[in-house]
C-alpha cells in the first residue's frame, strides 16, 4: 500500500470510490476542490491510499480530502471540508486509516500549519487514537461532540410526510400559503434571488458573506444535484435556501430568511416546499444540517421530526501556541466586528464580506 495525492485525470477514480463508500457525504466529493480553489484560490491536497498491484483506479482503499486556509486574521489550517459541515477519512479498514491521518500529519508539517481539522460524522476507528507514527505524546485529541446534525427519515410520499406532522407544524405551514408567499424551487435561475436574500441576512447577522462566485461555481460544478429554493411574497423574495441531493439522502447546506417577513413565516414555507420536493423525487433521508442541541435552530429542526445525530470533528494542533492565538484572534475579531457589520451598507458588506469570509472555514 502506498499514500500519495491525487494526480490530474484521476477525479473519476475518487469519485467512484466515495460513492461507494457507505460513509461517505457530499463534502467528500472532488468537484469541491475546483469550487473552492476557484472561488477562494485555496490549494487542495486530496490523499489517497493504494494497492499498486491493482488496476488504474481500482486499488483504492481509502482517501483524505484536505484544503489549506491560510490567513492573517484566522491562522494557517488544513481542513476536511471547509464551509462544509463534513469531510474527513473514509478507508475501507483501520490501517488505512492511521496511514492516511500520518501522511495529513506529514503535510501539515511541511505547510506549517497550526491545526489539522476533520468534520466527521462517525468517530475515527482505532481506539488509541494515534497514527502509525504518532507517539505517545502526539496522540489524537478527543473529538469535539457538542455538535448534532439533524436527522429526518422521509415516508415515500409528500402527503404521508405532512399527515404525520403536528397539526401546529401543519398550521405554521398553511400560515405562509394562505398569505400568498410561493414557494419556487429551480436552479441557476433563481440564483440572484438567492444571493440578495443570503447577502442581507448575512449582514443582518453581522457575519461576512461568502462570495456570490462560491455558488455560481457549486451550480456550475454539480448541476442538477443542487437546488435552489426561493419564497416571494408580491414580488419580493423573503427567504431562500439551497440543498444538495447525494444517493439517497438531501441535505440542506445554507438558507437564509429576512427579518421584515418573519410575521408571514416565509422559513416554512421554505423547508415544506423543500421537504415535499425531495421527498417526492425519491429521497429518503433529510439533512437538516449542524446544530447545537437545545438551542433555537436545533428546536426549529426537531419540531419537524428531525432527529439529533452526534458529530465528531477532531483536531490535531500542529503548533498548540499559534493556533490558540488564532482562535483568540477570531474570537476578538467577531465581537469588535458584528455591531459595526450590522450597520454597513449592503453593497459595501458584500464587497468587502468576501475578503473575510475566504479565511473562515466554518
Amino acid at each position: 500500500m502506498r499514500i500519495r495525492l491525487l494526480e490530474q485525470g484521476e477525479e473519476r477514480f475518487w469519485d467512484e470510490y466515495v460513492h461507494r463508500h457507505p460513509r461517505a457525504t457530499l463534502c467528500h466529493l472532488y468537484g469541491w476542490s475546483r469550487v473552492i480553489g476557484d472561488t477562494y484560490g485555496h490549494p487542495s491536497y486530496y490523499l489517497l491510499a493504494e494497492d499498486r498491484e491493482q488496476g488504474e483506479g481500482k486499488g483504492i482503499l481509502g482517501v483524505l480530502p484536505l484544503v489549506h486556509i491560510k490567513s492573517l486574521f484566522f491562522g494557517n489550517t488544513l481542513v476536511s471540508m471547509p464551509f462544509l459541515n463534513y469531510g474527513g477519512l473514509l478507508a475501507d479498514d483501520e490501517e488505512t486509516e492511521k496511514l492516511l491521518f500520518d501522511e495529513a500529519r506529514k503535510l501539515g508539517r511541511r505547510l506549517g500549519v497550526g491545526n489539522i481539522e476533520l468534520r466527521h460524522i462517525y468517530p475515527i476507528s482505532w481506539a488509541n487514537g494515534q497514527g502509525l507514527e504518532a507517539s505517545a505524546n502526539a496522540a489524537l485529541p478527543e473529538p469535539a461532540t457538542h455538535k448534532v446534525r439533524m436527522m429526518l427519515d422521509l415516508p415515500e410520499s409528500s402527503v404521508k410526510l405532512f399527515e404525520s406532522f403536528k397539526s401546529k407544524l401543519r398550521s405554521q405551514v398553511r400560515k405562509p400559503q394562505k398569505e400568498g408567499l410561493v414557494a419556487h424551487i429551480g436552479g441557476a435561475e433563481l440564483l440572484d434571488d438567492y444571493y440578495q436574500v443570503f447577502s442581507i441576512n448575512m449582514r443582518d447577522l453581522g457575519s461576512p458573506v461568502h462570495s456570490k462566485k462560491l455558488f455560481e461555481n457549486i451550480l456550475k460544478e454539480f448541476g442538477g444535484s443542487v437546488r435552489l429554493g426561493i419564497v416571494k411574497y408580491k414580488e419580493a423574495a423573503t427567504a431562500a435556501g439551497l440543498i444538495f441531493c447525494f444517493r439517497e439522502l438531501a441535505e440542506i447546506i445554507w438558507a437564509s430568511s429576512l427579518r421584515e417577513y418573519n410575521h408571514l413565516s416565509p422559513n416554512m414555507l421554505l423547508y415544506w416546499s423543500f421537504l415535499e420536493y425531495v421527498t417526492d423525487a425519491g429521497f429518503r433521508h433529510f439533512d437538516f444540517g449542524r446544530s447545537t442541541p437545545n438551542e433555537g435552530t436545533y428546536k426549529f429542526k426537531e419540531q419537524w421530526g428531525a432527529k439529533p445525530q452526534t458529530l465528531h470533528w477532531y483536531e490535531d494542533g500542529q503548533r498548540d501556541k499559534e493556533n490558540h492565538r488564532s482562535e483568540k484572534k477570531a474570537y476578538r475579531f467577531r465581537q469588535i466586528g458584528e455591531e459595526i457589520w450590522q450597520a454597513m451598507p449592503l453593497f459595501l458588506a458584500n464587497a468587502l464580506g468576501p475578503l473575510l469570509r475566504k479565511g473562515i472555514s466554518l
